[in-house]
């Protein structure tokens, strides 16, 4: 549970805007669950911009071609110090600090054959030409089968390492699916773990196409991986995700993650590569929904809007503890109903929407604390459609057959729904009125 700056700043954020961000978390939001901030992509081009990527920009490397933070917008990296200073800053908040970072070498590093540090290798040695991103300019690829590429990764992440980074994402990793790099930088994050007794971990991007097929690979190697490209604020990018975070769900285990992508609530788009200055153009349903559904999922959350400017109402439900605790406490999760309405059932052009139901058990977290609804279960209820719609579930889909006629309190976890359970010949069934694009989430507990 974090926050990004991709969604807010692209890639021009500010240690000024990182600090601030760090300072509302503390306040705010570590309560609930929420301790990491994520410095996103090219914190090392002093030309940085929004909407885009700057083609050659002069990128700030040291002498062995590791990326170096702009001491112009990361005034505390001057003199070599890199993210030190603000990563002990953030630390000192109780939260962790994490940078992004491309798949390869840095092309200026290879046009000027810098050294690989620890080696008698040279960057140009050790590139790979042809594997290069397909949307950013800045990297070559690294020819994983000579020994001087892993010795780069090795050098990268030990830098990192001492700087006191605790969460790397890297990016142009998975579309198309680089198995070797991955397991690189895997390699070289054991490595600096062990030299430097800290954890770190490897969160992988972008995640379009990504096959439920290389889950195993995945979690030997990494702790999150994305399943889907950028969502931003559009409801149709939310909705693409119901079917995703299906297939993933029942394949989440703790500590490794299939990953829906940052959350775009709050004040986005301040300086981003998409779209203007904007509070997240979700309604607070919508935002309700795609909370909960990462929950079920149980994706990791990690926010995009600017925390100290984002609307207090979005803050709110950001700071709600329930979000970790499904997230962290809950078991065989998963969709367990998807149905089409229609107006007219023998109408196919009378399409409304397609009610959703999300259960999970809920359990113990992994850390040793305690299920709040011990012996319970959550379930949601969600409705695609642009109306509001009279929603109902019988109990026994939710608690099993056998349990159905024992007595169940609800607890309605977002608040304000108007929950109502009814005896329906043999069935109990809870039943809600579920706001456009929106969801009712409730817990189940036996009395």
């Amino acid at each position: 549970m974090g926050w990004n700056s991709w969604d807010s700043y692209g890639t021009t954020v500010t240690e000024d805007e990182v600090l601030a961000n760090a300072r509302a978390m503390a306040a705010e939001l570590k309560p609930a669950g929420w301790d990491t901030l994520v410095v996103d992509i090219a914190w090392y081009d002093p030309t940085a911009r929004a909407h885009g990527y700057n083609e050659n920009a002069p990128l700030v490397l040291d002498a062995y071609g590791r990326q170096m933070p702009d001491p112009v917008r990361f005034p505390s990296a001057a003199g070599g110090r890199g993210f030190g200073p603000l990563a002990a800053a953030v630390h000192e908040l109780g939260l962790k600090f994490g940078i992004h970072v491309m798949r390869g070498i840095p092309r200026i590093a290879v046009e000027k054959d810098l050294p690989v540090y620890g080696t008698d290798y040279t960057a140009r040695q050790v590139a790979d030409l042809k594997h290069v991103c397909r949307w950013n300019p800045d990297n070559y690829g690294l020819d994983q089968s000579h020994p001087g590429a892993q010795a780069w990764y090795d050098a990268q992440l030990d830098q990192f390492a001492q700087w006191g980074v605790d969460y790397l994402k890297v990016d142009d990793m998975q579309t198309p699916f680089y198995s070797e790099e991955i397991h690189a930088y895997h390699k070289a994050i054991e490595k600096a773990e062990r030299k430097h007794g800290r954890p770190m971990v490897l969160s992988l991007s972008p995640g379009g196409w990504v096959p439920t097929t290389h889950v195993d690979f995945l979690r030997g190697n990494a702790e999150l991986w994305r399943i889907s490209d950028d969502l931003w604020d559009k409801w149709s990018d939310v909705e693409a995700q119901f079917a995703r975070l299906a297939r993933w769900a029942p394949l989440q285990t703790n500590g490794h993650w299939a990953d829906a992508d940052m959350l775009p609530l709050g004040h986005i788009g301040l300086r981003a590569e998409r779209g203007d200055d904007r509070q997240s153009k979700l309604t607070y349903d919508e935002q309700r929904t795609i909370l909960t559904l990462w929950c079920m999922g149980r994706s990791p959350l990690m926010v995009g809007g600017d925390l100290p400017t984002s609307d207090r109402e979005t803050m709110r439900l950001l700071a709600n503890p329930v979000l970790r605790e499904v997230t962290a406490g809950s078991a065989n999760n998963g969709e367990i109903v998807r149905e089409p309405i229609r107006r007219h059932w023998w109408e196919d052009d009378s399409y409304l929407g397609d009610y959703i139901v999300w259960k999970a058990d809920a359990a113990d977290w992994a850390d040793g604390t305690a299920s709040a609804h011990a012996g319970g279960h959550y379930a949601a209820l969600f409705w695609t459609g642009d109306e509001p719609r009279e929603c109902e579930l019988a109990l026994q889909s939710v608690v099993g057959i056998g349990a159905r006629n024992e007595p169940w309190t609800v607890t309605d976890l977002w608040g304000g729904a108007d929950l109502r359970v009814e005896d329906e010949g043999a069935d109990r069934v809870v039943k809600a009125t579920v706001p456009a694009h929106g969801v009712v989430w409730f817990a189940l507990d036996p009395r």
